[in-house]
C-alpha cells in the first residue's frame, strides 16, 4: 500500500456518524474512516468532528409533502403530527489507540445540541401561534469500537465490533401519563406544548443498549486512485425505557458506504463517496413507529488536507439521491461535516 506509514489512523475504529445520532431516518451516513483513509500505523489518536443536520423538509414515500397537506389528516378526523423543522449540532470527541497493525480501538463520545418544532397534531390552517418549540443540548450515547485487521497481511480488510451504551439522556411519560419515564427527557418551553415532553427518539439518548458489527476493505485500483467499502449494523440488545405501556427501543440501523479516494498528492485527497441507509421501525409505546422507518442515499463529495505533519483536516456534503420513508418524516436537503484529527 502506497499509504504514508503515519497516515489517518484514527480512522480505523471509527464507524459512520449516523449510528450516534437519535432521530428518525435522518439520513447522516458519511464514513469517517473512509474520509481519512486507512492505516496499520500505531499509536494514538484523538480527533473531533462536528456535523450538522438540518431536518427541514417533510416528505411522505420518496415525494416532498407540504405541512398543509399532512395536516388536512387532523381535519378528516386524524391524529398525525405536523412537524416544522428539526436542526441536530453534533460535536464529537473521538480517542484511538492502535497497540498494533491488527488491533485498534476507539472511544467516541457525542454532544447532542438539537432545536425542534412542530405544529403538534394540528389541523388546517396552520398559524404561527400552533408552532410548539424546544431547545436543548447535552451528553449523547457513547460508543467503543474494537476494530480487527489481521485476517489479510496487507491489513486492508478490517472486522468491527463495539457497543453504544445509554449515558445520554432520555426518557417520556409514563403509562399512567402523570409522570416521566426515563433519565431528565427535554420538554418543550414554548408554544401549545409546552411543559410536555419531546418526542422519545429525539431525546439526546435513545436509552437503549446496542451491539454494533461492521467490516470494511480498501484497494487502491489504479495509481491515484483507492476505492473502498465499508458495512455496518447495529441493534438494541437492551433498552431501559422496558416499562408496560412505557416502553421504547430504536429501531435497528444498517449503514454501507462506497467511495474513490483520489491519492496524485498526498497533501489534499478529493474523495467521493455514496452512503446508503436502512433503519427499521422504532418500537413500544414511546414510538413514533408509524413515522421512524425508510431507507435513503447521499452522494458525498468532500475533501481531506495534511495541515500539519500529524495533523489533518476533512470537510464533507451530503447530497440527498434517493429517499423512500415511511409514514410522514422531516429530512435534511443536505448535511455536513468537517473534522480534524491528530496522531502521536
Amino acid at each position: 500500500m502506497k499509504h504514508s506509514s503515519r497516515y489517518a489512523l484514527a480512522a480505523l475504529a471509527s464507524l459512520p456518524t449516523t449510528a450516534a445520532f437519535a432521530c428518525a431516518t435522518c439520513g447522516c451516513s458519511l464514513s469517517t474512516d473512509a474520509a481519512m483513509g486507512y492505516s496499520s500505523a500505531t499509536g494514538w489518536s484523538v480527533g473531533i468532528e462536528y456535523d450538522y443536520l438540518d431536518q427541514d423538509q417533510l416528505r411522505h414515500g420518496g415525494s416532498a409533502i407540504s405541512p398543509a397537506r399532512v395536516a388536512a389528516i387532523n381535519n378528516a378526523g386524524g391524529d398525525q403530527e405536523v412537524e416544522k423543522d428539526t436542526a441536530n449540532h453534533y460535536t464529537t470527541l473521538d480517542l484511538g489507540y492502535a497497540p498494533s497493525p491488527d488491533w485498534n480501538f476507539k472511544l467516541m463520545v457525542p454532544y447532542v445540541d438539537r432545536n425542534h418544532t412542530t405544529y403538534g397534531n394540528s389541523p388546517n390552517p396552520l398559524t404561527p401561534d400552533l408552532i410548539s418549540g424546544a431547545s436543548y443540548g447535552g451528553l449523547g450515547d457513547i460508543k467503543f469500537i474494537t476494530s480487527w485487521q489481521g485476517l489479510l497481511p496487507t491489513n486492508n480488510l478490517g472486522f468491527q465490533l463495539g457497543i453504544k451504551l445509554p449515558t445520554g439522556d432520555y426518557g417520556g411519560p409514563s403509562a399512567d401519563g402523570l409522570g416521566v419515564v426515563g433519565r431528565n427527557p427535554r420538554a418543550f418551553t414554548s408554544g401549545p406544548l409546552a411543559g410536555n415532553l419531546v418526542d422519545t427518539s429525539l431525546q439526546p439518548g435513545t436509552g437503549s443498549t446496542d451491539l454494533i458489527v461492521g467490516a470494511y476493505y480498501y484497494q487502491p485500483v489504479s495509481q491515484d486512485f483507492d476505492a473502498f467499502v465499508n458495512g455496518q449494523f447495529q441493534a438494541a440488545v437492551s433498552h431501559k425505557l422496558d416499562q408496560p405501556g412505557a416502553d421504547f427501543r430504536p429501531g435497528n440501523l444498517a449503514t454501507v458506504s462506497v467511495g474513490l479516494r483520489y491519492e496524485a498528492n498526498p497533501t489534499v485527497v478529493p474523495q467521493l463517496q455514496l452512503n446508503l441507509t436502512h433503519k427499521s421501525h422504532d418500537q413500544g409505546a414511546l414510538s413514533d413507529d408509524t413515522d421512524s422507518a425508510g431507507t435513503v442515499a447521499y452522494l458525498s463529495p468532500g475533501v481531506t488536507v495534511n495541515v500539519a505533519q500529524a495533523t489533518y483536516v476533512y470537510t464533507f456534503v451530503q447530497l440527498p439521491v434517493y429517499r423512500q420513508l415511511v409514514g410522514y418524516q422531516l429530512s435534511p436537503r443536505w448535511t455536513a461535516s468537517v473534522g480534524l484529527t491528530h496522531m502521536f
